[in-house]
């Protein structure tokens, strides 16, 4: 094993009522720099940061096992008083973006959806090879432009985003680029539904795919 201990390795959960005495010798809390956590809660002052943690807890508090990711977003959005909303999704869920979008409109908003193919960009000009093509190669296929996507949104003014199925890498690029607050709606797993958690759900079982890395 590599590495530190750090929370994945806890099972106590001590943090959650600050129980001191339960607190791992690894506990990342028992070890905090007390500057570094008092210059985090300074960030906390912030107007804006403070409205993003308080809505948020607040709509925890309320709703918590009660509504959808979806409704929890919309009422995120609405609490937080954004109007103009952007919806960056894959090309391959632009069926589940357009009724997000509906849904989103029906509630008074105004939403502008950009799909990772815009700009329609073969993949051979960022240096994406030829033969590693989706479609094997020989003839265009775009690439997914997320630098674009968070570019575009920033164009529309957009004052908060929503990512819905970009991959791996691909939504990395735009959290990066992103001018807006933004939240991950859709996580794409093709294989599972778009339930990257069903995964380790199952890692332990005689379907899992993870018997070596867990020692199974």
């Amino acid at each position: 094993m590599e590495g530190k201990f750090s929370c994945a390795d806890c099972y106590v959960k001590a943090c959650r009522t600050r129980s001191e005495e339960k607190y791992p010798e690894f506990c990342p809390t028992k070890n905090l720099d007390p500057e570094i956590l008092g210059e985090v809660l300074h960030e906390y002052e912030d107007e804006e940061k403070n409205r993003l943690t308080v809505t948020s807890a607040c709509l925890e508090s309320e709703f918590y096992c009660k509504i959808t990711r979806v409704e929890e977003t919309v009422k995120f959005i609405e609490r937080m008083g954004y109007h103009k909303i952007g919806v960056a999704t894959c090309v391959g869920l632009l069926d589940e973006a357009r009724t997000f979008t509906k849904i989103l409109r029906a509630h008074g908003l105004d939403v502008y959806t950009v799909c990772c193919k815009c700009g329609a960009v073969d993949k051979t000009v960022v240096g994406v090879p030829e033969e590693r093509k989706l479609n094997g190669g020989g003839r265009h296929e775009s690439m997914c432009n997320p630098i674009l996507q968070a570019r575009i949104l920033e164009e529309e003014k957009t004052e908060f985003n929503v990512l819905i199925g970009l991959c791996v890498g691909h939504d990395t690029l735009f959290l990066q680029y992103t001018a807006a607050p933004t939240t991950v709606l859709i996580v794409k797993d093709r294989l599972l539904g778009h339930n990257p958690a069903a995964a380790l759900y199952m890692a332990n079982t005689g379907y899992s795919r993870f018997k070596e890395e867990l020692g199974k």
